[in-house]
């Protein structure tokens, strides 16, 4: 079950491979500055999660309106996940949580998925400028998207 609305978001310092080596993303690194929107994804190089990211890198634009910033997290690999964004064309940071940590944090570690061991859920939080969790959604299955048009909702009502 994720965390509550309401509630401080936990801070990560998590990998991103680009170009240029090894990269931290850091959640309060935006704090004081914008909104963040934090996507949990299963597996890179899967149907879903593949379209999931495609659909946000076209329409990020809409989130940076918001002020906000969109960061996806999974459990694979930074390296992976390299190869996959730019296989895809995927335009938005993805961070790594290799150690499961993240997910654990936020609630959404799932313990099984068909048979491949421990990885996040499907999820999508908006944290404030504040670090508060104002949104905060694991749906029902790895299979189904997050409401993109309730985080969109959230973040107009943001300053």
């Amino acid at each position: 079950m994720p965390i509550a609305v309401g509630t401080k978001a936990p801070d990560f310092t998590l990998k991103q491979k680009t170009a240029t080596g090894l990269n931290d993303i850091k959640l309060s690194a935006n704090f004081g500055q914008k909104n963040t929107v934090i996507l949990f994804f299963p597996l890179a190089f899967t149907g879903v999660c593949t379209q999931e990211m495609c659909d946000i890198t076209a329409g990020l634009g809409a989130y940076s309106g918001l002020n906000a910033e969109v960061i996806a997290i999974s459990v694979d690999s930074p390296f992976a996940q390299e190869a996959w964004a730019l296989q895809n064309k995927i335009g938005i940071k993805i961070a790594s949580d290799l150690n499961k940590k993240t997910a654990a944090d936020y609630g959404v570690l799932l313990p099984d998925l068909i048979g491949l061991g421990a990885v996040s859920a499907r999820a999508a939080f908006v944290v404030d400028k504040d670090g508060v969790v104002r949104y905060a959604e694991q749906t029902p299955t790895p299979k189904e998207l997050p409401n993109f048009e309730a985080v969109k909702a959230v973040l107009a009502g943001l300053k």
